[in-house]
């Protein structure tokens, strides 16, 4: 089955509200909240390198943009305040983020839950390692 493609036909930040608003040629439309957007980033530093390595995200409350970047004619490139900036969403992963909104919050309010911790503490610094 061929996955569904989808382009869009509006892309405005608004910086007051820290949504994304993107409109589709499928005539749906999205907010996504920049904090939505930053602790699902489809980086390595956010997803890990594959299943269960993905890497907790707090104190995004108060992120926003501060660069909207194309990347060709299928992502932007977001750099967020708190300097995050390695993640490429592709129209079809916004699409999604904005599709699944209330189940991404589910999820992401339960790991926070099952480590111990709410969305506005620090990032726990890890020593060594890295995403190369």
């Amino acid at each position: 089955m061929p996955q569904a493609t989808y382009a869009p036909t509006e892309l405005t930040a608004h910086t007051s509200s820290k949504q994304l608003e993107i409109a589709f040629d499928s005539g749906e439309r999205f907010f996504i909240p920049f904090e939505l957007m930053r602790v699902y980033s489809p980086s390595a530093e956010v997803q890990g390198h594959g299943p269960g390595q993905e890497v907790l995200q707090t104190g995004k409350r108060s992120v926003s943009l501060i660069g909207l970047d194309p990347v060709g004619n299928y992502a932007v490139k977001p750099t967020f305040t708190d300097g995050h900036d390695s993640g490429l969403f592709t129209w079809e992963y916004l699409h999604q983020l904005g599709a699944n909104q209330a189940e991404l919050w589910q999820r992401y309010e339960a790991r926070l839950a099952a480590a111990g911790v709410d969305r506005d503490a620090p990032m726990a610094v890890k020593k060594g390692g890295g995403c190369g």
